[in-house]
């Protein structure tokens, strides 16, 4: 009979692919991990990974366990939740992933009255500069900007977001204010890092830089992030025009909008669980508030109201 300790290292592994990653998520030594992955093997005689340098990656025998393993753990979150259900009770640990920018300067927030009706939660608030791997059981929920389309996942449209070009007073003073597109040529940009952007959703610039409009060699980029928050430090510092969500540069007055009729571009963020997690009482309280609270939000998101608006504090 198989040991539920080991399938769930097994789990783990598989969707870490990195033992180091698998020990820190299990609370675990690394050596220790390394030596149970091996016993399992032994015990089923069978070969479950190929180890190398880039990590642990499963055999076909793996693939094959992997697929029980997934619908073993699945049954124990339902008993789990079965028996929370019967007790009317929302505690427990949630980790929702987000965006960075939107889950510093309106998740958080938002959280704030999440955590005062539900005090027996425990959030881990991930607000990553990248796509949060609900696969690999990175987090329970997360936000992002591209719909996903990985089988198992349940996801929903969450809100709408405006985009703006911004500088600062400061900055606009000394340079000017560029009346059309073609002017942007003269002034200093402040971008995403091209290579490393983690989404199409986020080439903002790219149509506005056309060089049939800005000409050759087009402006001048100050400096380039991985970051929205940094580029809103260095837009608020003068480094340069940027595209910002107005959810952040609303919330800063030294700050203007920049080509208005030319420049306004909305996305979309979407709510993302696996199915499994989907049914969790907690996750299912979560995800309505969230929901609820960016419809009040609607106008903030947009550009078109000044102050996030907190549930309880309207």
């Amino acid at each position: 009979m198989l040991d539920w300790q080991d399938i769930q290292i097994f789990l783990e592994v598989a969707r870490s692919q990195r033992l180091t990653d698998a020990a820190r998520r299990l609370g675990v030594d690394h050596s220790t991990l390394s030596r149970r992955t091996r016993r399992f093997e032994q015990t089923l005689n069978t070969q479950l990974f190929e180890r190398s340098t880039h990590g642990y990656h499963l055999t076909e025998a793996g693939h094959q366990l992997l697929a029980h393993a997934e619908e073993m753990a699945r049954h124990a979150f339902e008993a789990g939740e079965s028996l929370t259900d019967k007790n009317h009770q929302i505690s427990g640990q949630i980790r929702l992933g987000v965006t960075e920018g939107f889950g510093t300067w309106v998740i958080a927030p938002l959280l704030s009255a999440f955590c005062a009706r539900h005090p027996g939660v425990t959030l881990d608030l991930l607000a990553l500069p990248r796509v949060v791997n609900l696969s690999r059981h990175e987090a329970d929920l997360a936000i992002t900007i591209e719909r996903p389309v990985s089988p198992g996942l349940v996801n929903s449209r969450l809100c709408d977001y405006r985009l703006r070009l911004y500088g600062s007073r400061d900055y606009l003073a000394s340079h000017g204010t560029p009346k059309a597109l073609p002017e942007l040529a003269q002034h200093r940009l402040i971008g995403y890092v091209d290579d490393l952007i983690f989404s199409e959703q986020l080439s903002y610039l790219e149509p506005l830089l056309d060089p049939a409009v800005v000409g050759h060699p087009g402006p001048h980029f100050a400096m380039r992030s991985t970051s929205v928050t940094t580029q809103h430090a260095a837009c608020l510092h003068g480094a340069g025009l940027a595209v910002l969500p107005c959810f952040i540069a609303s919330t800063s007055p030294a700050l203007g909008t920049v080509l208005d009729d030319e420049v306004d571009v909305v996305r979309q963020f979407w709510i993302t669980a696996r199915q499994e997690q989907r049914r969790l009482a907690r996750v299912r309280v979560l995800w309505d508030f969230l929901r609820e609270a960016l419809e009040t939000n609607h106008d903030f998101l947009m550009g078109e109201a000044p102050t996030l608006t907190i549930p309880g504090n309207a």
